[in-house]
């Protein structure tokens, strides 16, 4: 009797495996979410509509795009990372992730995430207005050490990712953060036309944020904080060729899932992923609006994001924002 119901213990142990395994073979069955921690009409939005729009043709299932909007990015990125481990529910996090739990807004880290595949980022600029007496940053940064607290910058509220790049910048160039104050904004539109009317000397947006009075003829981009040069302005020097700051950040998005998900389902994911961002498709919606485009796979944007969140950590507690 015993030796019989192990056997059927087995038996139905060895059918829900197989159950099981069947039904990541022929991932995805059914529709896929993809949810987006900032609003409709946003650049995060735009960029995950263009990717779930395109991942519906590579896995021949819908992909829902739902804005879950609300605590500073918090509700969204809290959903992506409370889903199922399954593959139906994925996110475009964003470098938000990196900020939000040193602020003490969430427990939630870059490690509570499958990161699939990184797809954008836009690296911070530094702009000045078109008159502006420096042509150069290196200029720039002379005339702040000679008169710190005189100019003054702004891209985003306080303690925001454009406030953070400014931040990192000083720190790594040997400089007090009250060397250039702060003027918080409710974005970089309102501190770009602040630039143009003169109430500020410098903003720290990406460039494409600022592409519009750039192209306007009423400011100057003087670098940019990344690697390489930016693709909307070629001409533009990096950080590091303008004063030799190694210092680079940006805002970026990526594909994540979360944390647990099979690794078939990572695999099969990876690969659509990648295709979607080598097409044509999606390298002219971007480059069309201006933003940035990067690719990690899995690992790579694990690391990526472990870099970026340390990165984060040290500006913040610089800053006094740090919990």
């Amino acid at each position: 009797m015993i030796r019989r119901n192990l056997i059927r213990t087995f038996a139905a142990l060895a059918a829900a495996l197989a159950f099981g395994a069947s039904a990541q073979s022929d991932y995805p069955n059914r529709p896929i979410t993809l949810v987006v921690p900032w609003g409709a009409g946003g650049g995060t939005d735009a960029t995950a509509r263009i990717v779930g729009t395109l991942l519906e043709k590579e896995l021949g299932q819908p992909v829902n795009v739902v804005n879950r909007t609300g605590g500073n990015g918090v509700v969204g990125h809290s959903a992506i990372a409370s889903a199922a481990p399954d593959g139906y529910t994925l996110g475009m996090i964003t470098v938000e992730i990196s900020m939000m739990h040193w602020a003490g807004l969430t427990q939630l880290t870059p490690r509570d995430y499958t990161p699939l595949a990184l797809f954008n980022i836009d690296p911070a600029g530094v702009t000045v207005r078109a008159d502006s007496p420096y042509k150069n940053l290196d200029d720039l940064i002379k005339a702040v050490r000679a008169n710190p607290g005189k100019f003054k910058a702004s891209g985003t509220g306080q303690g925001g990712i454009w406030h953070l790049a400014l931040a990192g910048m000083l720190k790594d160039l040997k400089l007090e953060n009250s060397a250039v104050p702060w003027v918080p904004s409710n974005g970089a539109a309102p501190a770009m036309n602040d630039l143009a009317a003169g109430g500020i000397e410098m903003v720290t947006c990406s460039l494409p944020e600022a592409r519009a009075l750039i192209d306007a003829g009423k400011a100057r981009p003087l670098a940019v904080m990344a690697s390489q040069p930016s693709a909307l302005y070629p001409n533009v020097p990096t950080l590091k060729s303008a004063t030799g700051s190694d210092w680079s950040i940006g805002a970026w998005r990526g594909i994540a899932g979360p944390k647990g998900l099979p690794a078939d389902v990572q695999a099969k994911l990876g690969v659509a992923l990648k295709k979607i961002y080598d097409s044509k498709d999606y390298q002219s919606f971007m480059s069309g609006r201006g933003f940035g485009v990067i690719y990690a796979d899995s690992k790579g944007f694990e690391q990526f994001m472990a870099k970026g969140d340390a990165d984060m950590g040290n500006v913040m507690k610089s800053l006094g924002l740090a919990k």
